[in-house]
């Protein structure tokens, strides 16, 4: 009999739900951290993925045919390696949509009302009403990465009363974008933005995409917001863009290097919020995640294509 494995602890309700959907497959669940080789000689279906497993998933006579993700980005995974072996990658993409979009917020909030400031007083016992206070209302957003997070992003932002602006490679116009610029065009975008957003995947074309250049296309007074990937930003650009008031501030979930090492200059900057890569973190993780597999579970038994987050190779996410 094939099995379904997943590298994930799950509770008996999810169990009987993955077994009820697919009654002719053995499900096993053991955690990434104690797997073996043993758990994928018959592995039709992985979800989850670790790097110290990636032989024995790719091995020769391991029979996987499709593998669902517990992340959203696949930029870390062997993209070359799962295409030559035919195997069907599916992402988790869409269940950090709320929790990211009420990140950004977050940043965006501390940010116009100085809490970020208030805080570090607050340690220091320190009563300072000093600084500049602003609103979101009448302010621009620039999204750079418009997916379901970006939508969501701009979904709230109008409801604040701000104006949206959009960047995505298609350039293709969505609900809640007022603006929608292509890539190619991206500079321009930046040029209006009281907040940049970047929620752009990994790819060779974003890689370090926001650089020296970037940066100065911005007004001196944005704040720059980090969602997407760490290696997307050069770092030390940003770090002189901080330096040197290219730009007024920064939100930052993610890095290059990660974790960010202890002697970072932006660790030091009063104008950062730093948080350790858990924008996407909340308590309803695994049941969205199942919702996505369990979808594409009863595509992939009836031989159909499989209707969410299937990963494109040639394009790489």
């Amino acid at each position: 009999m094939s099995t379904i494995v997943f590298l994930q602890e799950l509770d008996e309700a999810q169990k009987q739900q993955i077994q009820k959907a697919a009654p002719h497959y053995e499900l096993k669940a053991v955690p990434a951290k104690q797997a073996d080789a043993s758990l994928f000689q018959d592995a039709e279906i992985i979800v989850g993925w670790s790097k110290k497993l990636a032989d024995y998933i790719l091995a020769e006579d391991c029979p996987v045919k499709w593998v669902q993700t517990w992340s959203a980005g696949v930029d870390n995974m062997p993209l070359d390696k799962l295409s030559h072996k035919q195997v069907q990658l599916t992402s988790a993409n869409g269940v950090h949509t709320v929790p990211i979009s009420e990140q950004i917020f977050g940043y965006m909030l501390s940010f116009s009302r100085n809490f970020h400031q208030a805080i570090r007083n607050q340690s220091q016992q320190t009563w300072d009403t000093s600084g500049t206070f602003t609103e979101l209302k009448g302010k621009s957003i620039a999204i750079v990465g418009v997916g379901n997070i970006g939508q969501e992003t701009a979904r709230l932002a109008q409801a604040f009363g701000m104006h949206t602006i959009g960047v995505r490679r298609s350039g293709k116009a969505t609900e809640h974008i007022e603006e929608m610029y292509t890539m190619d065009q991206l500079d321009d975008a930046l040029a209006e933005a009281d907040y940049v957003v970047n929620i752009l995947p990994l790819t060779d074309e974003t890689k370090q995409l926001f650089n020296q250049e970037r940066f100065a296309a911005m007004k001196k007074n944005a704040i720059f917001i980090n969602v997407g990937r760490g290696s997307t930003v050069d770092t030390d650009a940003l770090v002189h863009a901080l330096e040197d008031h290219v730009i007024a501030g920064a939100g930052l979930d993610v890095f290059d290097p990660e974790p960010l090492p202890e002697d970072h200059p932006l660790w030091k900057m009063d104008q950062v919020i730093i948080t350790p890569h858990i924008a996407g973190s909340n308590e309803h993780y695994t049941e969205r995640v199942l919702d996505i597999f369990l979808t594409n579970l009863k595509a992939y038994q009836n031989d159909q294509t499989l209707p969410i987050n299937l990963v494109d190779y040639g394009k790489k996410y």
